[in-house]
């Protein structure tokens, strides 16, 4: 949060607002500060500018500094945050903030030789150009610059004029100015908040058809920055896959395009699922099968959807984001559809791009609001799955447990069986442990992220990155806290996973077995509460073939039910759930416009609850 109740100290006469971003600064920032001042004397009038810092919720002395500088000279501002908003956040608020019509910014390590500063200001201020930018990589003033920097540089570069199809050599180099009538045109477009926010802007300013003038500077680097994996690799690159996205593919995406993709990949869907399973087999199947049962397993699985919805909802809900139960019913129709498509569970993505998309909840509550759901789902299966097998232990038929594990089943391959019940035990123990890391971390200082990414990036991007995992694990940690959501949230999973239970009894009485209602009602407990957690590993998509295997084994291993007509029964039961679910996944990308690879149809997003304040408050004289 900001200092409450300071003035905005706008000055009528100031021209040209100077901007410097500043974390952590404590060492230089005041002598960077004279420079500015001193330098942009000697070619503007007195009166005609200002200095804003830019203080980006720093944890050393910066803060303090800055308001003494402030007190001391009424050309000096301090745009204070407590919080950590990333460079360019930092450099979008002081900009709002600012009076002059001509917005500069410039790295407070004086990187960029200061004579440049006049040419800089006045490629905006005569208006020749609406955006202006150093450059290090132009004839005449070529950086020297190490190895170690000047290769990435040169990449990224590349990669951005490569991608994004900009006519500029560079987009990095921290000195450029902007006219106030451009940053309002393109403040609301720039999405990024940290390092890539300088290339964003000018990227969206050449397509905006704005003049964006680029000029060569002496640059000389200051410190020992070395190339961070954080920052250069995974924060730069895909924020250059993002940009190219919006900028490049989206608009060509219309309606037809986005139905004709959600087509293709739901036949691409049900044609995976013919990789893993024989048509034939499940065709006869349904011959043999009471298809009246079938039907009936088919509706009792439908009506776990909307408490699918309800149950992300309530998650949401206790995340600071309510939506309608119908919206997140077909965002996680959709996300499901997208698992049977793609491996390593990717379909999860798509839930958490469909929501930012659509409703602007942030990527870390999207993902974490995903954790929360999958770590419900594991524990409730575990929960049932261990229930079971203690009431065997009870009853006295752990041995007769031990020989169905133990021993094979015709038509099962012993190999897959070992590997289903292998990954189902690792699951059930990895959802007890995630469940006490949870609750262990809730009573732990943060700072522990903090402190492990520095391990790995020493980049201020690091910091930026940890900012975003502490949000994560926060917004994890706040639903696990409230214990009247816990035990609601719990409820209605047990619900949901009591209805899968019921589903495959339903489908597994379609094939008159002969057997007891409450040993019908035991084992098909565990054998879908095993091929459940069997199928957790994106090992296959949508789980198929593992869990046929540990419910094929668990049913025939402990009743008079054969080998095959169990497998009949494990095939028939995943088939009815896939395609409820496909069929789900279809309506629901038809009614929300939206394919599996990305939201088309983005409707007009609102600031979410957490949102920062866009107004700053400022510390000035």
């Amino acid at each position: 949060m900001d200092h409450p109740g300071a003035g905005t100290g706008f000055d009528d006469n100031v021209e040209v607002s100077v901007v410097l971003p500043a974390y952590n600064e404590a060492g230089t920032i005041e002598s960077t500060v004279a420079t500015t001042l001193s330098t942009l004397a000697g070619f503007l009038p007195a009166g005609a500018f200002e200095v804003l810092v830019a203080e980006d919720g720093c944890d050393d002395r910066t803060p303090a500094i800055a308001d003494r500088l402030a007190a001391e000279d009424d050309r000096i501002r301090h745009v204070h945050s407590d919080e950590r908003l990333g460079r360019g956040g930092a450099l979008e608020r002081a900009f709002s903030a600012a009076g002059g019509d001509t917005l500069v910014y410039f790295d407070t390590d004086l990187a960029t030789d200061m004579r440049h500063l006049e040419e800089l200001v006045e490629r905006v201020r005569s208006g020749d150009a609406d955006v202006a930018t150093g450059s290090r990589w132009l004839p005449g003033e070529v950086a020297d610059r190490p190895t170690k920097r000047g290769v990435p540089s040169k990449v990224y570069n590349g990669l951005v004029r490569l991608f994004l199809r900009s006519s500029l050599r560079d987009h990095q180099c921290g000195f450029k100015a902007l006219s106030r009538e451009a940053f309002t045109h393109l403040r609301d477009d720039v999405e990024d908040d940290h390092w890539f926010w300088d290339t964003e802007l000018l990227i969206r300013a050449q397509r905006a058809g704005l003049v964006v003038a680029e000029f060569p500077v002496k640059w000389e680097p200051k410190g020992d920055t070395k190339v961070d994996l954080v920052r250069d690799v995974f924060g730069m690159g895909s924020q250059i896959l993002r940009l190219w996205w919006q900028v490049s593919v989206s608009p060509r995406i219309t309606r037809r395009v986005s139905v004709g993709a959600g087509a293709l990949l739901t036949l691409l869907a049900l044609a995976l699922m013919t990789l893993y399973l024989d048509p034939g087999a499940v065709l006869r199947e349904l011959e043999s099968a009471d298809r009246g049962l079938v039907v009936l397993a088919a509706l009792v699985y439908l009506c776990s959807w909307p408490l699918r919805g309800a149950r992300y909802r309530d998650i949401l809900d206790e995340l600071g984001y309510r939506e309608r139960l119908g919206f997140l019913t077909g965002a996680v129709f959709i996300s499901q559809t997208g698992n049977l498509v793609f491996p390593a569970r990717a379909g999860d993505a798509v839930r958490a791009y469909v929501v930012k998309a659509r409703r602007s909840i942030p990527y870390p509550t999207g993902f974490a609001s995903l954790a929360v759901e999958r770590v419900f789902d594991l524990l409730t299966i575990t929960v049932l799955g261990a229930t079971v097998l203690v009431g065997f232990v009870v009853t006295g038929s752990a041995d007769q447990v031990v020989s169905a594990v133990s021993g094979g089943v015709p038509g099962v391959d012993p190999r897959s069986a070992r590997v289903a019940l292998t990954v189902a035990a690792g699951v059930a123990a990895a959802a007890v442990i995630v469940l006490a890391v949870i609750v262990a971390s809730a009573r732990r200082d943060r700072n522990l992220i903090r402190r492990s990414l520095a391990r790995v990036s020493t980049d201020s991007y690091a910091d930026y990155a940890a900012g975003i995992l502490e949000r994560f694990v926060g917004d994890v940690q706040t639903v696990a806290a409230d214990r009247t959501a816990f035990a609601r949230i719990g409820a209605n999973s047990l619900v949901i996973w009591g209805l899968d239970v019921v589903t495959a009894i339903l489908v597994l009485a379609a094939f008159d077995v002969g057997l007891a209602p409450p040993t019908l009602v035991a084992v098909s407990f565990f054998a879908v509460s095993v091929g459940n957690l069997a199928k957790v590993l994106p090992l296959s998509p949508g789980g198929i073939g593992l869990y046929e295997a540990a419910f094929t084994l668990l049913i025939a291993g402990l009743t008079p039910v054969t080998g095959p007509t169990a497998f009949g029964a494990a095939v028939l039961d995943h088939a009815v759930k896939n395609l409820v679910t496909v069929v789900g996944g279809v309506a629901s990308m038809l009614a929300l416009n939206v394919s599996l690879t990305a939201a088309v149809d983005e409707t007009g997003e609102t600031d979410p609850p957490d949102a920062p304040d866009p107004d700053p408050d400022i510390d000035s004289d």
